[in-house]
């Protein structure tokens, strides 16, 4: 029988024949738990909900090491020592457990709230010793043997809670998926569905390639997804809780509420008696109104999937028309957007009728795209465009929507000549291409018309655009506020500063920027991500990295910069161009270039006839200069128009 010391670490083996999926997301906790990890070191206990990649990030945390594996499993409980057993001989007892494995560096223990007590205790004692580094996993919603919960509530072991990807981290798993870069808002019904969930995340993405249920766009070649939700056997298994109900009266509210989706329903139309019960099994969500609807989105598709017929046509047929819910979202965004509040929205309808395949009315994808682009999110902004010219392909506001993320994205040519027709957005196709004095000058032209006699108003006071009533809802015209502090992201604060009220965030950036101040563009840099301005926030941090006198305040503005850029979906603009790389030197900004382009140490080295060692030396280097944390980053440094 090997010795601990000859055991070395083993990856699961799937038992289908697809490649893994590649690490992202997690580059911050994979930092800590290799220092977790470092001699001299404890090690970690790691938390987090089913799905959300713990033993991933393990892996990868001990990849290149040798370690032992353990593993607790369902079913054995009752066995002493059952995680164990293949690391030690029959019979042992637990002192001598503790000495045969106090060798072993590192220990990683998966689903250890399945341990049973034999292996807790031995688990704990291996922790109280201190002499073996411990990488503990444990799945939230399980209650653990107390040996194990003690490993961090008696603070043995520092604890890392993971949360479910966020949805931008798991778009690049998705793309690689499904072998093709997959539309925004196929992105986000699928996180929306799974909750973060990357095992049934995969289940769910491989059934839409099984069933050819991805559909590829010719115009942008993305992966798209309408229409019905295939149900899987981990789809049946997560819904089993509201399938089990056997009760007749409960399965009939159940199926009631999937078929009324999106629209919830009016709890005084059902049983009471019966909403209390599934209420207080988490079944429903009742909202302020006294609306009920499902709690967990994948519910309402299998309850629909699992209906025969008959029922499903009955139950269809009292299904309400979305048109006003529709109306409603849009005038919602629409003063979220007045009131220069752009946080995350609950807009159920539109997206259940883009899921479902159903038309999307251009005013009301329009909106969308308008909120999503003021985000940041500009390719799901241009989805929602999309969605808006397949309704109606001349719908201006929806055209100049796809046009201005497609400018703010870097792209020129014809996608992005519309602008040029509308003074308030003509500045944008010389800025894609780098000609900021071309802009500058247009920006001129709009300063002009907005004095001649037009109002302005602000986001963020509850002041409207005054002037011109058939204007007063186009959110194109030269006095809208968003246009005019366009000046500030394109470099010229001050033409902005008179144009904006003083009490509201954007002129307060426009008035940082101006005196080159960079703690207050920190400040107001802060505001606007906390609004949900993700990419005006980024271009601010880049601002304010530029103008920082202090090195140190330069990097953390710059690093905060590159983390919001990376959410922005591909966005490149003139504020976030040439970001950082005047601070290298001259062989530095050659390697990092080459990095950025997807090229590994070795094939640098061989490129530059430079040693492998030479090339990691100079790339950290960089890195500390750039406040970048890893490879990832360098795209958003370098990738920039000139």
């Amino acid at each position: 029988m090997p010795t601990p010391h000859d055991v070395t670490t083993f990856e699961p083996q799937d038992r289908t024949p697809r490649p893994p999926w590649p690490f992202t997301g997690r580059d911050e906790e994979l930092a800590l738990v290799r220092r977790s990890l470092a001699v001299g070191r404890p090690g970690m206990v790691i938390t987090g909900p089913a799905g959300c990649g713990r033993t991933r990030l393990a892996v990868e945390a001990l990849r290149g090491t040798d370690c032992a594996r353990v593993a607790g499993t369902p079913g054995t409980r009752d066995l002493p020592f059952a995680a164990f057993a293949h690391l030690l001989p029959e019979g042992v007892t637990l002192h001598r457990a503790v000495q045969l494995l106090s060798g072993v560096r590192p220990l990683l223990v998966d689903d250890a709230q399945l341990l049973d007590d034999a292996s807790a205790a031995l688990l704990h004692q291996l922790a109280v010793q201190g002499r073996t580094r411990l990488l503990v996993l444990v799945t939230d919603g399980v209650h653990p043997p107390g040996a194990v919960a003690r490993l961090w509530t008696g603070e043995l072991l520092p604890r890392l809670a993971l949360e479910p990807l966020p949805r931008e981290d798991t778009a690049p798993l998705l793309d690689a998926g499904a072998g093709g870069p997959l539309e925004p808002l196929a992105v986000n019904r699928l996180h929306r569905l799974c909750g973060g969930d990357l095992r049934l995340l995969r289940d769910l993405l491989d059934a839409l390639r099984e069933q050819s249920l991805l559909t590829r766009d010719a115009d942008t070649d993305e992966r798209t997804w309408r229409g019905r939700v295939p149900v899987t056997p981990a789809l049946r298994e997560r819904a089993a809780v509201v399938l089990a109900r056997t009760c007749p009266d409960e399965r009939e509210i159940l199926d009631r509420l999937a078929f009324a989706e999106p629209l919830p329903l009016a709890a005084d139309t059902l049983d009471l008696r019966i909403l209390e019960r599934l209420e207080a099994d988490g079944l429903l969500d009742v909202g302020d109104d006294t609306t009920v609807r499902l709690a967990h989105p994948l519910h309402g598709p299998v309850l629909r999937a699992e209906a025969g017929r008959l029922r499903a046509r009955r139950l269809t047929g009292r299904r309400r028309s979305t048109a006003s819910a529709l109306d409603a979202e849009a005038a919602e965004l629409t003063r979220r957007i007045e009131r220069a509040d752009v946080r995350t929205a609950s807009t159920p309808v539109g997206e259940w009728a883009v899921a479902e395949g159903e038309p999307v009315p251009a005013r009301y994808a329009a909106v969308r795209a308008r909120f999503s682009r003021l985000r940041g999110e500009l390719r799901e902004a241009a989805a929602w465009a999309r969605e808006g010219l397949a309704a109606a392909p001349q719908d201006r506001a929806c055209r100049t929507e796809l046009a201005l993320a497609a400018a703010q994205s870097g792209e020129t040519g014809a996608p992005i000549d519309l602008l040029a027709e509308h003074p308030g957005t003509a500045a944008w196709p010389p800025a894609a291409r780098g000609d900021l004095d071309t802009a500058l000058k247009t920006l001129d032209v709009t300063e002009t018309e907005t004095e001649t006699g037009h109002g302005t108003g602000d986001p963020g006071t509850g002041d409207s655009a005054t002037g011109d009533p058939r204007e007063a809802h186009d959110p194109y015209i030269a006095h809208d506020p968003y246009i005019a502090y366009d000046a500030v992201r394109l470099g010229a604060p001050r033409r902005a500063v008179r144009l904006l009220p003083a009490d509201g965030c954007l002129a307060r950036h426009a008035r940082a920027l101006a005196r080159g101040d960079g703690p207050a563009l920190d400040l107001v840099a802060a505001e606007l991500e906390e609004r949900g301005f993700l990419l005006f926030a980024a271009e601010a941090y880049a601002q304010a990295a530029r103008v920082h006198r202090d090195a140190g305040a330069a990097r953390t503005a710059r690093t905060r910069a590159v983390a919001l850029a990376r959410r922005c979906q591909g966005a490149r603009t003139p504020a976030l161009s040439g970001l950082v790389l005047g601070e290298l030197t001259a062989r530095q900004r050659q390697i990092v270039t080459l990095a950025a382009a997807g090229l590994s140490n070795r094939q640098i080295a061989e490129r530059l006839t430079l040693s492998v060692r030479t090339v990691g030396n100079h790339l950290y280097g960089a890195y500390t200069r750039l406040g970048a944390g890893d490879r990832g980053a360098l795209p958003w440094l370098v990738e920039q128009p000139a």
